[in-house]
Formats: C-alpha cells, structure tokens, sequence
C-alpha cells in the first residue's frame, strides 16, 4: 500500500472525509489523493517521494511558484518578530496601499483572512449602504460558504434559488436570485421585477470555479449599466483572479470598474488572508466608523501581509504578465493540438495565469454549456497525468493555474506526457 493511501486512510478517522476541503478528496475523479510533503518552484512531492509538476498552486496563490525565496524570507523575519498580535501593524498600512495604488477601484480595503470572509462581508455591506436584501448570484459561480451564497437556481428565471448545502435553511437564501452566467437579458429581467429592492450584483468577473469561463462581450458592461441605473452595487469577486488575471485583475483588462472588490489567494503569496474594498464612501460603512459590523482577530496577519507585500512587489517587474500569459498559451495550445492529433475531443482557453481545459467540441460560456463536458474523459486523462507525474485540478469544473517557474522546459515536459495519454484514450 502506497504511503499516500495509508495516509488517506488515517486521515479518514478524524477528519471527515479524510480532507479539510472537499475537492482535495478525489471523490470525482477516484483514487487517493496526494499528500504533499514539500514543493519548489513548479514541482511537489508526495509522501510516496513522488515528484509532479503542479498546475494547482494552491489554488492560484503560488504566481510566483512554490517556496519562492524572497517570499520565504519575508515570511521568516516577519515570524521572527511574533505570529499575531491583534493589533494594528504598520505592514497592513503598506499592502493597503499597495492594493489600493493598483487598483483604481478601491480608494479603501479592509484585510480578513479568506476569500469567504471577504465576499460574506462585501454582501453584507452592500446590504447596509444600499438598504436594501436581495442580491444577484450566478449559477456556477462560487463566492465562499457563507449560508446565502450556498444556492442553486430556482425552477424558474425569476424563482428564487435553493441551498445547496444541509444546515443552510431555505429562509437564509430567500433573498438570492441565481441567474445564468452570461445572460444578461435575465438580469434585466430580475432588475424590472426586483430592481428596488436589489442590494448588489456578486460575479466572477472571470469564472474560475465552473473551469474558466470567460465574460461574453457586453455582460459587464450590462451588469456595471443596470447597477447604475438602478442604484445597485457592482461586487467583483476577484478571489481568484485578482492579480492573477492581470496586473489589475479582470476590471483592469475589461475596463469595467465594480463598487466592491474581494480579494484572496495572491495577495497573501500563499498564506492565508482575505480583502475587500471599493468606493471610500461605501467602505466608510465599516465599523467602527460605519453601522456594518466586520472583524477577525487574525486580519491582517503580520505573517502573511509580509508575504503577501512581496509577492505583490515581484509582480510588478516589468513585462511579468506578458511572460506569465505566454506560458499559458504554450500550453494550453500545445494540449489542445496534441489532443486533435490523437482524435480526442478537447478545447482549451487562458487569460494571464489561469487555464481551462474541456472535453467538448467548444469553449463554454455558461454553466450548462460546460456542464456537458466529458467527465470521464477528463477521469482518465487526469490519472493517466498523474502517473507521468502532472498534477492538475482533481476535477473537471476547475480553472488550472500557471507560474513564473513554468519554464519552457516544464511545459514541453507536460505536452510530451499528454501526447503518450492522449494516444491511449
């Protein structure tokens, strides 16, 4: 038995499921999953002293790839002065302004810990400052887990949604509407029936959790038009793509500019924190000079800001993006053409550091069009990467993620490896 499964195993007796978050488990793809023992650049380990290339990067906050050593060293004389102090540092001063300098949108943000916090909270505010409960989600949008953002679509376009989770009770979600992503003539729909009492828009600029589905052209600029006119606000959740999409995440690429930005992933260099911020006189809501009550004894750790700084600092080097897209586009190309070479069904798309790969004849553009895609396909391909040592997503509704250490070498290394499995499905 493979060290990896006795772990797993053991895992399983006091943790449920065996993992701390759910896609870890390989419960859509089968197997063990990989326990990491260590990673460098764009490689880790496993227990079994397995090395693979990573296209996950913990999720998207590994830009600069694993263990990066100017990241390290911040992060070791930051623990050197202490953990936490629940208090304020001037270090937070400093990665609020270095948010706020590159994105124009946010005049203030606040630090919190996670991606969850952040989206929960920018919800929250957009209810007190406008006054207003229901808000808009899209289907296959993911914004954390808090109880009104655990919702599928209701049975109609104009229906309310369902949870999508046990212990979320219907009456916590009876103020979400969940529409489908890239269809604007259903939000207006919404707005007509609802607008006044509408609080925010939530969206994924880009969608990283349904695998990477782009905006159609004109979908942000309507959402950003009907927010307006309707006194609604406009919630970027930029978790994922927030300096990962591009220097200025999705708003800077799309010129859409939202009211409210969440932020996560690589803003802490792969340590835990969280942000949101936006217009100073909506942020000026906030406790405690504001009615809208948010805190976090851990926000604004002096640990992770410290990463977090310089992760923000080597992303600005000149030409780092244009660099890091270049990459993405050798290889998401290279699959796709080696895939055609075989006969297997596959497409594929990237923006700046993010990926998606799909069974299908298509790009998707919304959650039913990638709904369709070939799981068991993707099932195979998966672990035949796996044994050559590739480790992308265990899932076929993930974005993957790319860094600066994927050199030319690593990603013909990856394409030689996918056209042995491609042969073979």
């Amino acid at each position: 038995m493979s060290r990896n499964t006795e772990l797993f195993e053991r895992a399983c007796q006091t943790i449920p499921g065996g993992v701390n978050s759910p896609v870890r488990a390989f419960r859509s793809v089968g197997g063990s999953p990989r326990f990491i023992t260590r990673a460098l650049g764009p490689y880790m380990w496993d227990a079994d002293e397995v090395r693979y290339i990573d296209y996950v990067g913990s999720w998207g906050p590994a830009i600069l790839g694993h263990a990066h050593p100017e990241v390290i060293r911040a992060v070791q004389e930051a623990a050197t002065s202490g953990l936490s102090f629940g208090a304020p540092t001037e270090a937070e001063i400093e990665i609020a302004e270095a948010i706020a300098a590159r994105l124009p949108s946010i005049e203030k943000v606040r630090l919190v810990s996670s991606g969850t916090e952040a989206t929960m909270t920018a919800i929250r505010l957009a209810r007190g400052f406008t006054g207003r409960s229901k808000i808009i989600k899209f289907e296959g949008c993911y914004h954390g887990h808090a109880d009104s953002l655990l919702v599928k679509a209701g049975s109609g376009m104009l229906t309310f949604g369902n949870p999508t989770s046990a212990g979320v009770p219907p009456e916590f979600i009876k103020h979400t509407l969940v529409l489908d992503y890239n269809k604007l003539d259903a939000v207006e729909a919404a707005f007509k029936e609802f607008g006044a009492d509408i609080a925010c828009i939530i969206v994924e600029p880009i969608a990283g959790n349904m695998n990477l589905i782009k905006p159609v052209p004109g979908f942000l600029e309507g959402l950003r038009a009907l927010c307006t006119q309707y006194g609604a606000l406009l919630v970027f959740d930029e978790v994922m793509t927030g300096f990962r999409a591009g220097p200025q995440g999705v708003q800077g690429l799309s010129g859409v500019t939202p009211d409210i930005t969440t932020l996560a992933k690589v803003i802490g260099g792969g340590m835990p924190v969280g942000a949101f911020g936006g217009r100073a006189d909506i942020m000026e809501h906030i406790a405690p000079i504001g009615n809208v009550y948010q805190a976090g004894t851990l926000s604004g750790n002096p640990v992770a800001v410290a990463a977090g700084l310089v992760t923000l600092k080597l992303l600005s080097e000149p030409g780092f993006y244009d660099r890091l897209e270049a990459q993405s586009k050798k290889l998401t190309q290279g699959l796709a053409k080696r895939a055609k070479a075989a006969g297997v069904t596959l497409c594929s798309d990237y923006v700046g550091g993010m990926f998606g790969l799909y069974f299908r004849e298509s790009i998707p553009t919304t959650f039913a069009e990638v709904s369709t895609c070939d799981t068991e396909l993707f099932k195979r391909f998966f672990h035949g990467m796996l044994l050559k040592g590739v480790y992308f997503a265990p899932s076929a509704f993930e974005a993957g993620f790319i860094s600066s250490a994927h050199d030319d070498d690593v990603i013909q290394t990856t394409l030689d490896a996918a056209e042995e499995v491609f042969a073979k499905l």
